[in-house]
């Protein structure tokens, strides 16, 4: 039990998905959870309605609205999990850096030796992020007794190449030609991510996720080198407690993760044969990977794309299954039809019962 900054208390016992309780447990169940990256967002009608008379930043920050955002696919598609409706770089814009949605996010200046001076503290940037916690207790309240609820924060290096790139993550040529820059700005980064986590717990998140999506941007080597060392500080301040999610990387990128590093789980794209990684001796979950853009296939060739998606996953038991998380390859992409995201959902069901 933790205690809100209002002095109420957070109650997170017996409040949560006995789908994703077992799947992070490891205890084998015949029907997965499931939870899409951004199911709370742009495809979604309900979203639309809410961007007629709030702006994005309102809609993340002012609590009981992103709690109504979070709320809206839950109610709709009937996902297992909930996410905290934020944002990847608002711990950016706490250390200093300013952020604009245009629609597309800019940030005030680009990250260099020089402007890293201008960054504050974790400690002066941390009351920034405090609206999250408070998102995180709206949420909570709203939500079905029934459904788990997680939060998330960006991996370190991905937040690099958007801090390099004023707001934009580009091609990363900045970023992959600034390493030393990237050491020194995860020495402020870091700590502020720690704190954030432990907002974000406090307000009542049952994991926390660590999106990287620029993971696989950089070869094996180099990740190993320059971003896992990061990764393993974040994710043994947390034991067992965050979740990992990479894009574009290979199994030599994630090897460590599933070997190595206390993770609760990772989550993988569609490039990953995900049926053969569940065979893996890991005790987390296992995340993903149907590839998003086949959502938007006509509803005949949809079912057809989704029957051979799920085809070597009923060829294993359910203890081969038992950690598996139902979801995407990355997130639900804008204009995605409605009908499929309830027939992917409804599908799994189905077949997995």
């Amino acid at each position: 039990m933790e205690r809100a900054k209002n002095g109420d208390k957070v109650k997170t016992a017996n409040i949560v998905n006995e789908k994703f309780s077992n799947a992070l447990k490891g205890i084998p169940q015949k029907t997965p959870p499931i939870w899409f990256m951004r199911q709370a967002g742009r495809y979604h009608d309900h979203y639309q309605n809410l961007r007629k008379t709030h702006s994005f930043i309102d809609l993340c920050k002012v609590s009981e609205l992103a709690a109504e955002v979070a709320l809206g696919p839950v109610d709709e598609f009937d996902f297992d999990v909930s996410i905290l409706f934020s944002d990847l770089l608002f711990p950016l814009q706490a250390l200093g850096m300013g952020l604009e949605y245009n629609p597309a996010p800019t940030l005030s200046f680009q990250l260099s030796e020089d402007s890293l001076k201008n960054l504050v503290s974790a400690e002066e940037a941390l009351p920034h992020l405090e609206f999250q916690k408070a998102a995180m207790i709206a949420t909570r309240k709203v939500l079905p007794k029934d459904k788990s609820l997680i939060g998330f924060v960006g991996g370190p290096w991905t937040l690099f190449t958007y801090a390099c790139e004023g707001g934009h993550k580009g091609h990363l040529q900045t970023a992959k030609n600034n390493f030393g820059l990237y050491n020194s700005f995860c020495e402020v980064l870091v700590p502020l991510l720690k704190k954030n986590i432990a907002l974000q717990f406090e307000g009542g998140a049952e994991v926390v996720m660590v999106f990287d999506t620029a993971a696989g941007e950089l070869s094996p080597r180099l990740y190993h080198q320059f971003v896992l060392p990061h990764l393993e500080e974040i994710s043994r301040a947390y034991p067992k407690k965050l979740g990992y999610y990479s894009k574009g990387t290979t199994l030599d990128h994630i090897r460590p993760h599933l070997t190595d590093l206390p993770w609760a789980g990772i989550g993988v794209d569609h490039r990953f044969d995900l049926p053969e990684l569940l065979k893996t001796p890991f005790e987390g979950f296992i995340q993903g990977n149907f590839d998003q853009a086949l959502l938007f296939n006509d509803p005949s060739h949809f079912e057809s794309r989704l029957s051979e998606y799920i085809k070597p996953f009923k060829s294993l038991s359910d203890k081969e299954r038992a950690r598996w998380v139902c979801g995407l390859g990355h997130g639900v992409l804008p204009q995605t039809p409605m009908e499929n995201v309830k027939t992917f959902i409804k599908t799994i069901r189905r077949e997995f019962s």
